[in-house]
């Protein structure tokens, strides 16, 4: 049989073209001798082989298959577990089955159905390992098998249930401690030491009682009010850090790579993105967990004061802004996962011209609406002067205002003085420089390279073993 190997055999094993051949000579045959009988084996011999593979291609085996990842979602760098369940509901014979996975896992698993050992409901339960180096929705399956029938005549190779999506986020690094997260209690409450004014009289004041001091009587608010109205006490308040995430392709072009984290047909474009924006994506969920765990409620925005992961395809809620808890970070981590670099303008059928420059009111708008509540932190793509000029008012909406500026040439970005002048506490950084590093930097706010900020560690410690594939 090995001698028919070059034969085409999808369709048609060696076996039946071996009887394809023999019909023929039987054929030839019978026309030599000029017997009918030998005809009519010679159709028979031909049309069996063609039969079975008919009925191959149009009888479609039925198979139930469920397929679990354990955790549903990982991060960069971890393993996660996938169980692969197979329930034949009729046919018969076994089949070799193959697992379809994205070149970037390694070599398909295979193995062969049914399993050595099923289960009692007859379903056969398969195992095996995946890991990924970068973020993405990534498409896991179908399963393919090659069915032949019971003679060994025809072959089909059938694709058996549907693809999964496994969402693979990034992987946040532990940040040293800073003056970003410095202002808040040990239980991770802040308190609210916004000023009255006039505007919020009503906010900060409230009919006197018997009991409150005079001490604390709000005389320009009795006098409009005709009663006694005094100040309330300071309250107590879970604090709320703003990040703003750049996501202008034009900002992180340099050394831009195209990737195929998102490879699957129906889940559109591939993710694009570079290594500075991968940076700068670890920076915010970096940065988003490390405020979380210390009970902080975390919003993200874009530069046009969007939704942070409102364009991502892996988004849980695409339209949520505030995140809460641990909840809260997976469903931002599971936003960022599929985050790729935006086209500009930015929404351009959408918005008038004046509103597609980023950092623009509507952005200015909702920073004033949470004034002081926290932290504000950007994270910046090599924006130039006017980009600075625009944000660097922002600095007032925050308890302290740091930003991160992501370019090739961090001894020459240009828009680090005019943040600075605004009171930012602004620092250049290079794709290729330590997160940690840069952290540290924001007390010093110098310019951040490569030869300065080497290193980095991650919160789960060392990379797992490879991804092994398996039953």
């Amino acid at each position: 049989m090995d001698r028919l190997g070059w034969l085409p055999t999808r369709y048609i094993t060696p076996r039946g073209w071996g009887m394809i051949a023999t019909a023929a000579a039987v054929l030839l045959l019978a026309q030599v001798l000029g017997r009918r009988d030998l005809l009519t084996l010679a159709v028979f011999l031909a049309a069996l082989p063609l039969t079975a593979a008919g009925a191959m291609v149009l009888l479609k085996p039925r198979f139930a298959v469920e397929r679990r990842f354990r955790p549903p979602s990982v991060e960069t760098g971890l393993v996660t577990q996938v169980h692969l369940t197979l329930r034949r509901d009729k046919g018969f014979g076994t089949a070799y089955m193959e697992e379809q996975l994205p070149v970037r896992f390694g070599r398909s698993p295979s193995f062969r159905f049914p399993a050595r050992f099923p289960s009692a409901s007859g379903e056969s339960v398969y195992e095996y390992r995946l890991r990924s180096a970068r973020r993405g929705v990534f498409a896991i399956g179908p399963v393919t098998a090659d069915f032949q029938d019971p003679f060994g005549l025809a072959r089909h190779r059938h694709s058996l249930g549907a693809a999964s999506r496994l969402v693979v986020t990034p992987a946040p690094l532990e940040l040293p401690a800073t003056s970003l997260t410095a202002a808040r209690g040990t239980d991770g409450t802040a308190t609210t030491r916004r000023q009255a004014n006039p505007s919020d009289d009503d906010v900060m004041t409230r009919e006197y009682r018997h009991g409150d001091p005079m001490r604390r009587v709000h005389w320009p608010a009795t006098a409009r009010q005709g009663e006694l109205m005094v100040r309330q006490e300071e309250s107590v308040t879970t604090p709320q850090a703003t990040i703003i995430l750049d996501q202008r392709a034009s900002l992180f072009e340099s050394g831009f790579l195209p990737s195929h984290a998102g490879a699957h047909e129906d889940d559109g474009d591939l993710l694009h993105t570079s290594p500075s924006f991968e940076w700068a994506i670890t920076a915010v969920v970096s940065a988003a967990h490390d405020f979380i765990q210390r009970n902080y409620t975390v919003r993200l925005l874009d530069c046009h004061g969007e939704p942070g992961t409102l364009r991502s395809p892996s988004a849980p809620w695409p339209g949520d802004e505030s995140f809460t808890g641990l909840p809260g970070y997976q469903n931002l981590a599971e936003g960022l996962a599929a985050l790729g670099l935006a086209a500009e303008p930015h929404r351009r059928t959408e918005r008038p011209h004046a509103g597609n420059e980023a950092f623009s009111d509507r952005l200015m708008d909702k920073l004033a609406a949470h004034k002081l509540k926290g932290p504000l932190l950007a994270v910046l793509g090599d924006i130039g002067p006017e980009d600075a000029a625009r944000l660097a008012p922002a600095a007032e909406f925050g308890s302290h205002a740091f930003a991160l500026v992501v370019c090739d040439h961090p001894h020459d970005s240009p828009a680090l003085q005019s943040l600075r002048d605004a009171g930012w506490r602004a620092v250049a950084v290079s794709a290729k420089a330590s997160h940690a590093a840069a952290w540290s930097h924001f007390d010093g706010g110098s310019p951040v390279s490569e030869a300065t900020a080497r290193g980095g560690w991650r919160r789960h410690g060392a990379a797992p073993d490879p991804a092994e594939a398996g039953r």
